[in-house]
């Protein structure tokens, strides 16, 4: 994983996790990137210091990420769960048509959330709607063993 420092061109920083430098470049090259905060597409790399192991390498074992950098990315992607499930538009099963017509213009652009199947959210990719996946509800207390 690369993770890159992002900016929009309302200054918003953020960082995006990336499988490969290409996967940055296609997924930009898509318009498939925005900002967190005010959804703008006009995302760019910030500069960034490189991240440099020290004499005892920090990096994934064969069972993954250290504990420590798991629970930050579970926290993080929680973050991003909660700040859209508070600021964006909840539209259920209808979340394939409604970002369908908001990406030809038919309805008013707005932030929505909701469910679509794995061939309609293909689908959506394919036509070059920009959505992107959210992370599930962590599962409460009383449902874990």
């Amino acid at each position: 994983m690369i993770r890159y420092a992002l900016l929009c061109d309302h200054e918003h920083d953020f960082e995006g996790w990336f499988g490969s430098s290409g996967d940055y470049d296609d997924q930009q090259a898509r318009g498939l990137l925005a900002c967190p905060v005010c959804a703008s597409r006009a995302v760019r790399k910030a500069v960034m210091a490189p991240s440099v192991a020290g004499t005892k390498a920090q990096g994934a074992g064969p069972d993954g990420p250290p504990a420590l950098v798991r629970e930050m990315m579970m926290q993080a992607a929680q973050a991003v769960r909660q700040h859209v499930e508070d600021n964006f538009d909840y539209v259920g099963d209808s979340f394939a048509q409604e970002a369908r017509d908001m990406h030809e213009g038919k309805t008013e652009e707005r932030g929505i959330y909701g469910e679509a199947s794995g061939a309609e959210v293909r689908k959506l990719v394919e036509e070059g709607v920009p959505i992107a996946p959210l992370a599930p509800k962590p599962p409460r207390k009383q449902e874990i063993n």
